[in-house]
């Protein structure tokens, strides 16, 4: 008779460790049933990781379910994972009858991340219980501290649990005590506890492999061999059988025959990790030396098949020599062996490689996705050095749960601050596209409505996405034509105003809070044209609001009746709102599918979701190489370089990453629009990004990057296959960003920083509001229409000199190895000012081989004006103002845009001194006439 159907004569079922898809599909399992009297299964990641990464079966099933849904890999492995388990029941759901519940279980493990976590055990319980629907599931919950309270109260909501990782014996005690009070609970809610099984898995093999182990180890120290050698292999046996003397003094007595007269089932003993590590031991040595009543024993395949071909059945064989099981444990417990340290290692351990294997398991799920779905592909080339310190920290990472902790919102992960309330953007994309059918409502009323033009009126995180958006996509025909004004400057706003048909422009007013002040005096200024243009009752219909919930644009927008008013999420900060309405509602504007475009995005999402291991993680990969090349490295100039369509990223990227990392001394420098020269142009303090988008690549520019990689420069390459991918860039970012300050150590979802300009700019337009005289320092030098300023501090560092041209030599050649030059100029943004800027700043990157950074104010500001404030003090800047050629007021105010824009300058370079930056000022009577001075005398300072 086959050994394995004895089992059941000696009061133990056979189950299996294994299963796969082909198992059941094949027949297999059900062959099993009825020759071995097989009587359940178990699963655990590991099997699951070897089934659905290898077995061939899965491919078809996960190539349609990744085409009609795409998702992150937690839920395309209980995708797969629920239908095998739903097969398996329904394959052994005969069993399950005919044992009256005894019998016929399947497995399925809670996530093994969740094994310290109580509550959060129990919740994925009922969750899994619920998904798969089937009367003989067990739920596998571990039995850590955290686990056996989740398994009394699972217990008492009638659910079925195999309690796994049990190696101790007192744990198994507490364990049995919080099955049967379970069962208590369970009846005194007048639940039916005749329906609730348990198991308590017992793993028996891992324990003679560490004290094997230890025991070798003293043999060939010397120790006494005639002692211990006939303690090898002995503990996991004895341990087992003191564990089945607990469970039957547990489950006796006048308490637990109570609950057998209610129907209840003993928790049964099930012998877990059978399968003999030690090749010089019996392969049957674990299932012919436990059998007991009451039991159950899982088996590898291999184990099984051994046992059914030569096993022996021996009644009782767990209840005998108990005198012999103890002393074998007291003589290991002599040689200095505590078995309650081992065991309390194993459960650590176990819990450990449970992990690691589900890690391994969403890491091939993830691989294969990657194959079926289009995601923006990403090379990092870097130094041997660099890279093994970013494959450190990933690992690192991975061990830690760093990712799935950052997704649930563990504030840890950074400062342990305010961050968990600024994480909206996580979930923002899925939002988003389920109520996107509003974005396409409001398109239709721009393209209905006539508008010929839209303006955006905003600063920073509400204008640069957009103007991103625009100028990637370009005009959309048949659409508005877009604008974005970020600028207080009066030409700028006359420029726009010229481009602008009023009777037909939408202005989209964008800000969080409402009250910044630049959007709010451009509304002012446009609101008096459209009046003068459609009239007192016709002007609030040419605006659309974007502003969070409860700010004072709403208020405005609400009271005015606007045509449109969007509200924003106050959990996302503006540089990381891009993907919410203060970019979607732009977007859609322009003529933008949204609904193909936030589609697309959410490939990235679940690129970078919680489930994917750090090493697989787009940005988290990204994000752990900028955090560890600066902190480790002193590589924190994130230089980034883009195919000319696709420019406009590198304005988003420095804000999002110098207003996200530059703080309390710290942080990341993005350089943009520094064209790339040769590898002796730079010190060893960058690291380049390029961003390409298919079709737009340019060689010359390729050439220069794979020289800097070979000089030793960490490159990261980023092909986008589509323009309306741009999206994926956003968020993988966001999330670099994210992880970057937290290897960083900052909060990268505050601005510090910031607010300290704006006081100083708010001081002196109060000012000018109420008439007061405000005072001009004196420069401290005047050559060709140009004068320069310094305050006492700056002018003494710099001495006194008799041309512009040495004043800057001085002052630029205090930037050294690992500096940066600023260049903030608070002057129209033109593409004829953005050239001579560039001259300019290549000269001196040249020169002195450092980065080099331009910024137009007041827009930087909102961006790279934080880090330039509160990262590291290795700027070495220059501010360029100007005399406005024609001002003009701002309705309703005593001040003009000039004044605004030269307290904003004025308040920008008082903070910059007070951090003590290495800052002057100079001042040009005419723009061009000025500039033109100004690259002269660079040029022959550096000549």
């Amino acid at each position: 008779m086959n050994p394995l159907k004895q089992l059941a004569e000696a009061g133990q079922a056979p189950w299996l460790d294994f299963v796969q898809r082909g198992l059941i599909e094949g027949g297999e399992l059900a062959t099993m049933v009825a020759r071995d009297g097989l009587k359940g299964v178990t699963s655990n990641p590991a099997i699951f990781e070897k089934a659905i990464a290898h077995a061939p079966e899965y491919g078809e099933a996960f190539q349609r379910f990744v085409r009609e849904r795409d998702c992150a890999p937690m839920e395309i492995y209980e995708h797969l994972a629920i239908a095998d388990i739903q097969a398996a029941a329904d394959a052994l759901a005969p069993v399950h009858r005919e044992t009256g519940g005894r019998d016929g279980f399947i497995s399925l493990e809670v996530s093994p991340y969740l094994a310290n976590d109580t509550q959060g055990t129990i919740d994925e319980a009922r969750r899994l219980w619920a998904a798969v629907d089937r009367p003989n599931l067990m739920i596998k919950v571990p039995a850590t501290s955290a686990g056996i309270p989740a398994i009394h109260t699972l217990i008492g909501e009638g659910l079925s649990i195999n309690v796994t990782l049990l190696f101790a014996v007192p744990r198994y005690e507490a364990v049995a005590q919080a099955y049967i009070a379970g069962l208590e609970d369970y009846a005194a809610k007048g639940g039916d506890v005749s329906k609730v099984a348990s198991v308590a898995s017992f793993f028996v093999s891992r324990i003679d492999t560490v004290i094997d182990r230890e025991l070798q180890a003293r043999i060939d120290a010397g120790g006494p061999a005639g002692i211990l050698q006939p303690l090898l292999g002995q503990a996991a046996i004895a341990n087992a059988k003191l564990a089945y003397e607990s469970f039957r003094r547990i489950f006796a007595g006048k308490a637990w025959e109570a609950l057998v007269a209610k129907g209840a089932q003993v928790q049964r003993l099930l012998w877990a990790s059978t399968g003999v590590k030690n090749p010089d031991y019996p392969d049957t040595l674990y299932v012919e030396r436990l059998i007991g009543r009451d039991t159950v024993n899982t088996m590898p395949p291999a184990t099984m098949d051994a046992f059914r071909d030569h096993g022996s059945v021996v009644h009782d064989a767990v209840e005998q020599d108990i005198e012999g099981a103890y002393a074998a444990l007291h003589a290991i417990e002599e040689q200095g062996i505590s078995l309650a340290t081992v065991t309390h290692d194993l459960v650590e351990d176990g819990v450990r490689q449970f992990a690691e294997a589900f890690d391994k398991l969403l890491g091939a799920v993830a691989e294969k996705r990657e194959a079926l779905v289009t995601v923006n592909a990403a090379r990092i080339e870097a130094p041997e050095d660099i890279a093994h310190a970013v494959n450190e920290a990933a690992a690192g990472w991975r061990a830690d749960g760093v990712v799935r902790r950052l997704w649930a919102g563990d504030a840890a992960v950074w400062t342990g601050a305010d961050e968990a309330d600024w994480l909206g953007w996580l979930d923002i994309v899925g939002q988003e596209h389920a109520h996107v059918g509003t974005l396409v409502r409001f398109a239709n009323a721009i393209r209905e409505g006539g508008f010929t033009h839209v303006a955006l009126l905003g600063m920073g995180g509400s204008s640069l996405g957009p103007e991103v958006l625009a100028t990637s996509f370009g005009r959309q025909a048949g659409w508005p034509h877009f604008h974005m004004l970020d600028s207080t400057d009066p030409a700028q706003i006359r420029a726009l105003e010229r481009k602008l048909d009023l009777a037909k422009t939408m202005f989209i007013v964008s800000s969080k809070s409402g009250s910044t002040l630049e959007p709010n005096i451009m509304l002012a200024h446009f609101r008096a044209r459209m009046i003068e243009t459609v009239g007192e009752a016709a002007w609030s219909r040419h605006f659309t609001a974007v502003t969070d919930p409860g700010s004072s644009l709403e208020q405005v927008a609400k009271h005015e009746r606007f045509a449109h008013l969007f509200h924003g999420v106050k959990s996302i900060g503006g540089r990381y709102s891009v993907l919410s309405k203060f970019g979607l509602v732009p977007a859609a504007a322009m003529g933008i599918d949204v609904s193909d475009f936030l589609v697309r995005t959410s490939h990235m999402v679940a690129s970078c979701a919680a489930s994917v291991p750090a090493d697989r993680n787009p940005g988290v990969r990204l994000g752990l190489l900028l955090g560890t090349a600066a902190t480790r490295f002193g590589r924190d100039k994130v230089t980034i370089v883009t195919s000319p369509r696709i420019a406009g990223l590198g304005a988003w990227l420095e804000q999002l990453i110098a207003e996200s990392t530059g703080k309390q001394g710290r942080g990341l420098i993005p350089v943009d629009g520094e064209a790339l020269g040769e590898p002796a142009a730079y010190g060893k303090d960058r690291v380049f990004a390029q961003l390409v988008l298919k079709g737009d690549e340019d060689k010359a520019q390729d050439a220069k990057l794979a020289a800097l990689a070979k000089a030793g420069h960490p490159v990261v390459r980023i092909v986008l296959d589509d323009v309306a991918q741009i999206g994926q860039e956003f968020f993988r970012w966001e999330m670099a960003t994210a992880v970057a300050g937290a290897i960083i150590g900052i909060n990268p979802f505050d601005q510090p920083d910031v607010e300290a300009s704006k006081i100083k700019t708010r001081a002196l337009t109060d000012a000018y509001e109420k008439g007061a005289p405000v005072a001009s320092p004196d420069p401290v030098f005047r050559e060709n229409g140009i004068a320069v300023y310094a305050d006492p501090a700056n002018a003494e560092a710099l001495g006194r000199h008799n041309t512009l041209s040495a004043w800057l030599k001085h002052h630029f050649q205090r930037a050294h190895a690992g500096d940066y030059i600023g260049l903030l100029a608070y002057i129209e943004h033109t593409r004829a000012h953005e050239a001579k800027l560039e001259a300019i700043r290549l000269r001196l990157r040249d020169a002195r081989k450092v980065a080099t950074c331009v910024g137009f104010g007041p827009r930087f500001l909102h961006s790279t004006g934080q880090a330039y404030k509160g990262g590291p003090n290795s700027g070495v800047f220059l501010q360029i103002t100007a005399d406005d050629a024609a001002d003009f007021p701002v309705p309703g105010h005593r001040y003009s845009f000039g004044q605004v824009k030269g307290a904003q300058a004025e308040g920008d370079l008082g903070v910059l001194v007070e951090r003590e930056r290495r800052a002057i000022r100079v001042h040009l009577a005419e723009v061009d006439a000025g500039l033109a001075e100004l690259e002269k005398a660079i040029d022959h300072a550096f000549a």
